[in-house]
């Protein structure tokens, strides 16, 4: 048998660290649905599961593979990202200070000023992209936790994760980092001096737009892992078992998959910067993006699939542009193999950050010439339109 431990990512991924199911020899991993589990005669549960709230095989196979990816110490599945990342501000005290993006996923910024405000946590958002706007705003002894997003959407400004990571650790702070975006194929938080990273595991992890997941590795199993492990249990945040399978099936394609989008993203980008219809392209992998330089160091291999255009003629030309497309999906999401086109600052509300003529684009694994003719025709139409 092969010693996965030295291994590389991909194909620890595509084995799925080379479980099998021992009393068949199938070479997938199987699904445990069971709820509960057979109490030893002596009132016992010396196969270590009791409930599946908590314990089934199936989610400690995908967490297993997730940790190997991550090169973390344990991981925990949760029945969507929201789940997972509200789960680290949930296993704070009233009174904790965190410090959050000012560009970050939407649906968790609203929550932060919505819910964890209101029972007590001090949310203070800044640029974190500048790692002395990070500095200036933490608060020796009374910061908890910084939270970062990089690259964070739908603006893809990338945040220096071991810079911000000094930072926290000076000021007794930890860092957790949402790497949806990055996936595990290009950073890896934890190596860079995060604590925890997360995933909504809906995207990329899973790749396939069929299971809404969340996760969560930490680098060491402390006791403010195991909060969020009993937020996890107690609230009932748990993963399916079938889901779970999902997930694992998903990242076996992983490194293929995120790869391939990526370097579609990457031509689409280039091309998309000489169209006279685009005001801009928002993407690190372009050498006249802000932060392009650091992305190259902290993106290993890569800058991944997800891009932004901002559309001349302001909102409406934006809207007619998606109205337009007929490959592209005007749809939320992102991380499929089908390519997604969505018009963010409709869906954000008026508290947006996010420019009214920028449309988002999710780059699947079409092919790159295929979508960007389909870009083209909805933007020259929208053009011939005015």
């Amino acid at each position: 048998m092969a010693d996965f431990e030295k291994l590389r990512p991909e194909t620890l991924a595509a084995q799925a660290l080379g479980l099998i199911d021992e009393a068949s020899g199938a070479i997938i991993p199987s699904i445990h649905p069971s709820t509960t589990y057979l109490r030893d005669p002596d009132n016992g549960y010396r196969r270590g599961r009791v409930y599946s709230r908590a314990d089934n095989p199936t989610y400690e196979q995908a967490a297993a593979l997730l940790s190997a990816l991550e090169g973390g110490a344990d991981s925990l599945l949760f029945a969507s990202g929201m789940a997972a990342a509200t789960a680290v501000f949930l296993a704070l005290s009233p009174g904790d200070h965190v410090v959050v993006p000012k560009v970050m996923y939407w649906a968790l910024r609203a929550w932060l000023h919505e819910t964890a405000t209101h029972w007590g946590l001090l949310v203070e958002e800044v640029d974190t992209a500048d790692p002395q706007a990070v500095r200036a705003a933490l608060r020796p002894g009374r910061t908890r936790l910084v939270w970062l997003e990089s690259p964070a959407n739908p603006l893809w400004t990338v945040s220096d994760i071991a810079a911000i990571a000094e930072l926290a650790h000076q000021a007794g702070a930890l860092l957790a980092v949402d790497s949806t975006v990055a996936t595990p194929v290009f950073t890896r938080p934890l190596g860079l001096g995060a604590d925890i990273v997360m995933h909504s595991a809906t995207k990329y992890l899973n790749g396939h737009s069929d299971v809404v997941a969340g996760t969560l590795t930490t680098a060491r199993q402390d006791a403010f892992w195991g909060r969020i492990r009993q937020v996890l249990t107690r609230h009932g945040a748990v993963l399916g078992p079938f889901e779970a399978w999902l997930l694992q099936r998903g990242m076996r394609t992983l490194f293929v998959r995120v790869r391939a989008a990526a370097a579609a993203a990457q031509r689409l980008a280039e091309r998309l910067q000489a169209h006279g219809r685009v005001d801009s392209v928002l993407y690190p992998g372009l050498p006249g993006f802000p932060g392009h330089d650091l992305a190259a160091r902290q993106m290993q291999g890569g800058f991944g699939a997800m891009l932004s255009i901002r559309v001349k003629g302001g909102a409406a030309a934006a809207i007619a542009t998606a109205a337009e497309v007929r490959l592209w999906k005007r749809a939320t999401s992102l991380g499929g193999v089908e390519s997604l086109i969505e018009h963010r600052a409709s869906i954000e509300g008026p508290t947006t950050p996010v420019p009214a003529d920028l449309l988002r684009l999710s780059v699947g694994l079409e092919a790159a010439d295929d979508l960007f003719d389909d870009l083209d025709q909805a933007l020259n139409r929208t053009g011939s339109l005015r």
